[in-house]
Formats: structure tokens, C-alpha cells, sequence
């Protein structure tokens, strides 16, 4: 049978035939014995109680959410039956256009995919039939229901975009490109290989199934090429310090003077500090010891049951007010530099705002990597915060103290549904394929938990409150106030940000009392961040002072090729340009502990 015959015929199941019936059926026993173990896996856990059922609150949040989108339509007959008609009037006319295909006449397609949708790009889903029917039919039904969201104007925003988010999560989910039946590659794949590849797969979602104590947690990398500090994480450092929350970490240098002023690093503690310093050839924390800066990172515990407690306060305490009274031991330098990535960076623009309440002096400069101060437009992470959602997550975490990695690994993997998850699902369950080996999704993978008060004032009073931005805050007993915080501050964005939208650090650039350089990088939260400077990738642009609109402010910047680090180096000698002789680790006056990257970034979830 010719390419050609095999995707001009009517039903996908009549272009091909099993090869070997023998080792089908093997295959499928495979299948339905891993079946087995897969389920057994999710419900043994569940069993004993130590998960606990979520399932039931998310989806009644979801169905109690796309209610609200349908009573508006319903409560009008004449809207509803104009959106019905418009769904009916787009069956029909996919149908005609079929039929006509079919008869071999000229038609046009009714739905076609985005530009850059990797999900259709077989040539079966436009030159079969039935796969070209059904493809269309999805795209139709999904951009109709999409619609209705968008429409539905009597509903209040916050309704809005959860429904939105919800309506896009199912869609991606119901994409008939994640099906055997429903995907001619998949189906190739199976009868050609007589069912080899879904053995191989339901193995796979046993084991996945398996290493999430009852949740699936899907493999985006081959985990097993690679280990922290073996060949992630290689910076040479030693820890000089350490307390119940978290670690600090000093890099040997490699120049003979350095700056003056150390640099102290602060990561967030939602994911794992080596996103700093994953190899060699990408690692920021590398590149500016290199550029002679003396550099202190936080390295923060991955919590249990012990820190349930451990607040804002505890974390600005025990962990940034810590390592500046390290780095003081160790250099006998009080003023610092410093930088904040992410929640990190959050922490520290709340730590700068209590500094300039008690007048510590101490931080001399400020540099936020994709961190949120007003999170009015915080993007799709809002869907999940509202008080009702609060307070069911509140209740969840006082049973262990403490929120499990994996659901906020998972919330941020559901903000790029079509990139993080259904692709994986399809390679790794449907092909049966393990995934490449890479650092950054080894590293996304590596997911830390959130202790329960720390987490908890953090959704209350940055997404649902807002009060850092409003000047309500209270931390220490102190009212926060970002504009009394006077120090220089470079504030990176990324343009295509999901998880800190370029507008919402945008717009917190106003906030602060001090010179603040914004500045915006190309691509995402990772990617634009980690852009090591002999990758020659991606751009940066840099202008005026953040007033005005995003789009104006991009509209008159100047755009730069490649990374923003050479950028933020000149801005840094800026500030203090004077250098010393390089400092010994520890400055012989603390003992080093251990080496670089420590125990703490170890601790599994």
C-alpha cells in the first residue's frame, strides 16, 4: 500500500493492520497487567490515608465555576439560542465542507490550528478524513465554549478568568492529538509495533504513578543522567553556615581582586537554588564569581512537619538577615549587594521595605529577577486564589504542616498545559518513549514543599490582598511602605513570563522610593533569566523609567541581541566600582561545613 493510499481512505483503522497478532496480544496483556499495578499505585495510598482525596474539591470548584458561566447564558433564551445556533451553523457547515471533500470537489477547511500548533502536524489530520473531521470538529467545539467565557460579560473578573483557565485546561485535556484512537501517528505507531509502544507506556505510568506516592508525576527529563552536585551544581563553594531554615553557601573566587561589596544571592524556596548554577556553560552563579563578585547564596530547606510554622518573618530573620551577618563575619564588609529571584525576590523587596522602616543600611543595591510587588496582574496563578480556595488549602496544610511540591509543581506545569504536560503525557504514556535527559526540566521536576504559615501569608497578603503594594503589610510588628526603600534597584522582566507577568513587574517598578532600572529580557521565567552570554540567545531591552504603559515603554526601548547579564555587571560597578584583594572562604573566622551545594538542596520531596 502507497503513503498516498494510506491517507486518502475513509477510516483511520482500514489503513493499517496488525503485523504480528501473536505479539499484540502479549503486548496487550502487557498493557492491562500494568494497568493494574498503575491503579493499584494511585488507590493503595488512598487507602491507607496518607493522601488524601482532592479530587472532589477541585473538580466541584471547576463545575461550580463553569455553572456561574452557563446559568448567564441560560437566563436569556434569546443569547443561549444564538449560541447554540452559532455552534450548530459551524457542525453544519463542517459537514458540508466533509462531504465535499469526500466527493472528491474543492472545499476549505472550517477550523484550521493556531500558527505554531505542534498537536496537528501530521500529514493524516489534513489529508484523511476522518481525522481532518475530527480534528475540526475539536477545534470548533473548543473555540465555542472559549467564546461563551469571553462573552459571558455580567460575570465578575475574577469568575471570568477561572473559567477561562478551566475552559483552556479541559480543552487541552480533550485534544484529540493525546489519544491512540483519535491521533494517526499514535495509531501508526501501535499497529506497526504491535501495541509495543503502550506496553512500554503503562510501565512508565505505573512507575510515574508509583514515585508520586499516588499521584502521577510526569517524567519531563530521564532523571537518572543527573545528580546535584555530581554534574549539576559544580561551582566550587563550601557551606559556612546553616540554621533550621536554611543553609548559606561561599564561592571560591577566581579573580584576584574582587568587588568591595560581597553579593548575596536569594532563590526562591518554591524550587531549588541550582537554577543558578545548573551546569558550568549556563551557570549565573559561575559567571559572576568570574566577574569578581564575592558570592553568598541562600540555600533554603526543603520543610517537614518541624517547620509548619516558619513565617515571612522567620524566612527574612533566619535566612536573608542571617547571611548578611555571615558575610559580614567573613568579609568584615557590612554593605551589600544583592540579588532576589522570583518569591526570593519578593522576600527581599519585603525585607528592603522593613530595612528602611528600622533604618539597617546595610543592602546598598537590589537586583529583582522576575519578582512581583503588586500582583494585580498577577496572570493565571490568580485562578487558584480566592478566600474559598484559601481556606480549603489552609485546612489541607495544617494535616502535615506543610503544601506538597508536587501541587504547586503542577499548578505552574497547568499554565502551559499544551508545553509542560500533554506533550510528555502523549510521549512518555501513548509512544512509550523516556523523555531526553535535561537539566532544567530535571530541575523543574525537583520540586520543594512550602511550610504552611510561610505559604499561607504569602497567598493571603501578595495575590489575594495585595497589601505590599497598598502599603498594608505588616511583618515584625512593622507597617511595610516600598517607597521609603531608596536604594538602587535593577528590575528584570521577561517578555514571555507566565508565572511574573513583564506587566506585573512592570508596574511594580513604581512602586519603590529609589532609582529603579527596569529592564525586559526575551523569552520566559527560566530561560530569560538563566541566558549565559556565550549562548548568544534571545535579547533585552532597556529605556526609560517603567511609566506609562509596557507596550509604550517596549515601543521607545533599546533593544540589545543577546543577554542581559554583561547589562547588570556594568549597572552593579555602577553603584561601587572599588575592588579588594579576593576573600578566602570562610575568612578565617568560620569554619566551613561542608561543600557546595550542600545537604539542604539534596532533600528530597
Amino acid at each position: 500500500m502507497t503513503d498516498k493510499e494510506k491517507t486518502s481512505g475513509g477510516g483511520p483503522l482500514l489503513n493499517y493492520i496488525i503485523n504480528n497478532p501473536e505479539a499484540f496480544a502479549h503486548n496487550l496483556a502487557t498493557i492491562v497487567e500494568s494497568f493494574g499495578k498503575a491503579a493499584a499505585a494511585y488507590v493503595e495510598p488512598r487507602e491507607k490515608g496518607t493522601v488524601k482525596p482532592t479530587l472532589a474539591d477541585e473538580l466541584t470548584e471547576v463545575t461550580k465555576t463553569l455553572a456561574k458561566v452557563g446559568d448567564w447564558w441560560t437566563r436569556d433564551p434569546q443569547r443561549y439560542l444564538e449560541a447554540q445556533t452559532r455552534l450548530a451553523s459551524s457542525y453544519m457547515d463542517l459537514w458540508s465542507q466533509s462531504m465535499r471533500k469526500a466527493m472528491g470537489e474543492e472545499s476549505r477547511p472550517v477550523a484550521e490550528p493556531e500558527p505554531g500548533d505542534k498537536r496537528f502536524a501530521d500529514p493524516e489530520w489534513r489529508d484523511n478524513q476522518f481525522y481532518d473531521a475530527l480534528k475540526q470538529a475539536y477545534l470548533i467545539s473548543t473555540r465555542w465554549a472559549q467564546g461563551l467565557v469571553e462573552e459571558a460579560s455580567g460575570l465578575d473578573e475574577h469568575t471570568r478568568h477561572k473559567a477561562d483557565f478551566y475552559v483552556k485546561q479541559i480543552s487541552a485535556a480533550l485534544s484529540p492529538s493525546n489519544y491512540v484512537l483519535t491521533n494517526p501517528e499514535l495509531m501508526r505507531e501501535t499497529l506497526t509495533s504491535n501495541g509495543e509502544n503502550l506496553a512500554r507506556g503503562m510501565r512508565m505510568l505505573a512507575e510515574d504513578i508509583k514515585a508520586g506516592g499516588g499521584d502521577l508525576r510526569i517524567r519531563q527529563s530521564d532523571n537518572r543522567k543527573f545528580k546535584v552536585g555530581t554534574n549539576l551544581a559544580l561551582t566550587p563553594g563550601k557551606v559556612v553556615h546553616e540554621n533550621e531554615v536554611c543553609q548559606i553557601l561561599q564561592y571560591e573566587a577566581t579573580t584576584e581582586k574582587v568587588l568591595k561589596r560581597p553579593l548575596l544571592i536569594v532563590p526562591p524556596w518554591i524550587n531549588k537554588f541550582y537554577i543558578l548554577d545548573l551546569t558550568p556553560e549556563k551557570s549565573f552563579i559561575k559567571w559572576a564569581v568570574d566577574q569578581g563578585h564575592t558570592v553568598f547564596v541562600i540555600s533554603w530547606v526543603n520543610p517537614d512537619e518541624r517547620h509548619a510554622a516558619k513565617s515571612f518573618e522567620h524566612y527574612m530573620r533566619e535566612g536573608i538577615f542571617e547571611a548578611l551577618d555571615v558575610i559580614h563575619k567573613v568579609t568584615r564588609v557590612k554593605e551589600v549587594n544583592t540579588v532576589g529571584y522570583c518569591v526570593g525576590g519578593t522576600l527581599l523587596a519585603v525585607t528592603l521595605a522593613y530595612m528602611a522602616a528600622v533604618g539597617d543600611e546595610r543592602i546598598k543595591s537590589a537586583t529583582l529577577f522576575t519578582t512581583q510587588v503588586d500582583f494585580q496582574n498577577a496572570g493565571d496563578l490568580k485562578v487558584f486564589v480566592d478566600e474559598e480556595q484559601i481556606k480549603i488549602l489552609e485546612e489541607r496544610m495544617k494535616e502535615r504542616g506543610f503544601l506538597e511540591g508536587s501541587k504547586m509543581a503542577a499548578a505552574f506545569n497547568s499554565l502551559r498545559a499544551n508545553d509542560l504536560i500533554w506533550p510528555y503525557f502523549v510521549n512518555n504514556y501513548m509512544r512509550g518513549k523516556e523523555p531526553f535527559p535535561f537539566d532544567l526540566l530535571f530541575w523543574n521536576s525537583d520540586s520543594t514543599r512550602m511550610p504552611a504559615a510561610n505559604h499561607s501569608f504569602y497567598l493571603r497578603n501578595c495575590y489575594l490582598e495585595n497589601t505590599l503594594a497598598k502599603g498594608t503589610m505588616e511583618v515584625a510588628g512593622q507597617v511595610l511602605d516600598l517607597k521609603k526603600v531608596k536604594i538602587p534597584i535593577y528590575n528584570l522582566a521577561t517578555r514571555e513570563d507566565h508565572i511574573a507577568p513583564a506587566k506585573s513587574v512592570f508596574y511594580g517598578s513604581s512602586l519603590f522610593g529609589g532609582p529603579v532600572k527596569f529592564v525586559l529580557s526575551g523569552s520566559g521565567h527560566i530561560a530569560g533569566v538563566i541566558n549565559h552570554p556565550t549562548r548568544n540567545k534571545y535579547q533585552f531591552w532597556t529605556g526609560g523609567p517603567a511609566e506609562g504603559t509596557l507596550e509604550k515603554w517596549i515601543a521607545a526601548a533599546t533593544e540589545t541581541p543577546g543577554s542581559w547579564w554583561p547589562d547588570w555587571h556594568a549597572w552593579i560597578q555602577e553603584q561601587e566600582p572599588a575592588l579588594v584583594k579576593a576573600r578566602r572562604i570562610g575568612g578565617g573566622r568560620l569554619n566551613p561545613i561542608e561543600d557546595a551545594p550542600g545537604r539542604y538542596v539534596a532533600i528530597p520531596s
